[in-house]
């Protein structure tokens, strides 16, 4: 299990650390819940990106987590941002990430929308059959892509499978076109989902999209400039989950498409990549302090101080993680033990079955995998404050997301 944790994980006299700290320091200092990410596993994360396609765009997927001070570390890594709401651009921007390395997209962009991404200068993707117009005169500046969507079924979960026939995103191929023929577009978009560990569907993406960038060539007498590929490459949350390096994807994502472009006789297109998950997925972990521990009828319960208000993806995706005591990181294992939330719901479950040590109130215990659509997707569900996020790296743990307070919860209420 520790390859499932941070770059810079390590066990000390049986407890875990990241980052060069140990995981009760970090609790001691910043309490429970808490998302700890890991600086080396994202700059080696982003580094694979760039090395693997050093003339490509990449831009972090700011859905996965948005934070300032993870856009600046990656801004840092020469990476830009992928947003698809006002506030998602308001953070690449206040992180310095310049309008030229923003892509803006999102099934249903609101003029507000629409008008910021014209004020930053960031491309813009044309998501609808009006978009086009709205984008023109609203003036935007950058690229202008159109998403269209292939009929290809991702091998992952409904929800977060975006490329097939009767998806909410993109346009079909004939809307597509038309859109294309009124002028003014630079680009083609695709994206077929997330969590993606095959590459099989990634590449009949990509001869799907030659094939249609050469109709577009002989219906239109136009070719793509910029082709963006999305995201969508998974990460690992169980030992037993298969594993695509971001290397050999990237490196097999640019080659499919030079081959393919190639077999169309179509001019090479710049790309760009949109990874979130593979950022910063597997570089982060939460850690949660044991509360009650409750034999019922061969289950116990394990019961955290978080749970679907800080993590609502087992609920949503059945999402399956992993869990480890932190101070007794070296014990055996006891028994089979079910991790539940704090929440009025039975279904706030984190962990159907975990392998653990005999749990003690006051326990640490920590999720590996949990850097991506965690806090982004987090509620205030039972009026419960988000947790805080700290970034470590060579002994130093630095705060980027404070903890909510009731107070704050509070502070939006009027009348």
């Amino acid at each position: 299990m520790p390859d499932l944790f941070p770059d810079s994980a390590s066990v000390q006299d049986g407890e875990l650390a990241v980052g060069g700290i140990p995981v009760s320091s970090l609790a001691e200092e910043f309490g429970t819940p808490l998302v700890v990410y890991c600086r080396e596993s994202l700059q080696a994360r982003a580094r694979a990106y760039r090395e693997a396609a050093p003339s490509a765009r990449i831009l972090y997927s700011v859905k996965a987590f948005p934070n300032v001070a993870l856009l600046r570390l990656f801004a840092d890594e020469g990476l830009g941002a992928e947003v698809s709401a006002l506030g998602e651009l308001e953070f690449a921007l206040r992180a310095g990430i310049p309008g030229d390395r923003i892509v803006v997209d999102g099934n249903n962009k609101s003029d507000e929308e629409i008008r910021g991404a014209a004020a930053a200068g960031a491309s813009f993707v044309v998501d609808a059959p009006d978009d086009l117009a709205r984008a023109q005169a609203a003036g935007i500046r950058g690229d202008v892509l159109v998403r269209v969507t292939p009929g290809i079924d991702a091998e992952t979960h409904d929800a977060i499978r975006t490329g097939h026939t009767g998806s909410k995103f993109g346009l079909p191929p004939d809307e597509a076109l038309e859109v294309i023929r009124q002028g003014g577009v630079t680009g083609l978009h695709v994206h077929i989902g997330s969590q993606l560990l095959d590459f099989g569907a990634e590449r009949m993406t990509v001869e799907w999209l030659a094939a249609f960038a050469a109709r577009c060539r002989a219906e239109a007498g136009w070719t793509p400039r910029l082709v963006d590929l999305g995201g969508g490459l998974g990460i690992r949350y169980l030992a037993d989950d298969s594993r695509l390096e971001v290397r050999d994807f990237v490196r097999a994502l640019v080659a499919s498409t030079q081959d393919a472009w190639r077999l169309h006789e179509l001019p090479e297109p710049e790309l760009i990549l949109e990874p979130g998950r593979s950022l910063v997925g597997d570089a982060a972990l939460t850690v949660y302090r044991v509360g009650v521990v409750k034999p019922l009828r061969g289950t116990t319960y394990v019961a955290v101080d978080g749970g679907m208000s800080d993590n609502p993806r087992p609920q949503l995706y059945g999402a399956r993680f992993t869990a480890a005591l932190a101070g007794r990181f070296d014990e055996p294992t006891d028994g089979s033990y079910t991790v539940c939330g704090k929440h009025c719901e039975s279904g706030d479950v984190l962990i159907e079955r975990v392998a653990l040590p005999q749990p003690r109130r006051g326990d640490l215990l920590v999720l590996p995998s949990t850097g991506a659509y965690t806090l982004g997707m987090a509620s205030n569900y039972n009026g419960v404050p988000k947790p805080a996020a700290v970034l470590v790296g060579d002994g130093d743990a630095r705060l980027i997301r404070r903890r909510e307070t009731v107070e704050d919860l509070l502070a939006l209420e009027s009348g």
